[in-house]
């Protein structure tokens, strides 16, 4: 299997199409993570570590969707260059399903599997 098997634009469409949405839950992510205030005459304690367990919540997604973003462009970088879809570890191809389901990941099955053993 090569790169030319990959339907490099298709791949473009997804990480683009998930860019955007990332982008688009940034903005409401962001409004969730403010600051919780503790007055305590304007909400009880039940409310307010309700509050702040919805902004821990709320500042673990914000983690997890930076981190996708960074896998997203990187994967468009990895397009650009022309080694999208190769293992970094091994250099093969990865499985075109694999990239499928996350175009994001750098790792063939195999060695994603020897990585968490």
């Amino acid at each position: 299997m090569n790169e030319r098997c990959l339907d490099l634009e298709h791949f473009r469409h997804l990480l683009h199409a998930l860019r955007q949405e990332l982008l688009g839950l940034d903005a409401t992510g962001e409004a969730a993570a403010q600051t919780v205030e503790l007055d305590q005459t304007r909400v009880g304690r039940l409310s307010r570590m309700d509050a702040l367990q919805a902004q821990a919540m709320s500042q673990a997604s914000n983690r997890r969707r930076a981190e996708t973003l960074r896998g997203v462009e990187s994967a468009l970088g990895r397009i650009e260059r022309g080694d999208f879809g190769e293992c970094q570890d091994c250099g093969e191809m990865i499985n075109p399903r694999r990239l499928e389901f996350d175009p994001t990941v750098t790792l063939c099955i195999n060695c994603a599997e020897n990585q968490e053993a």
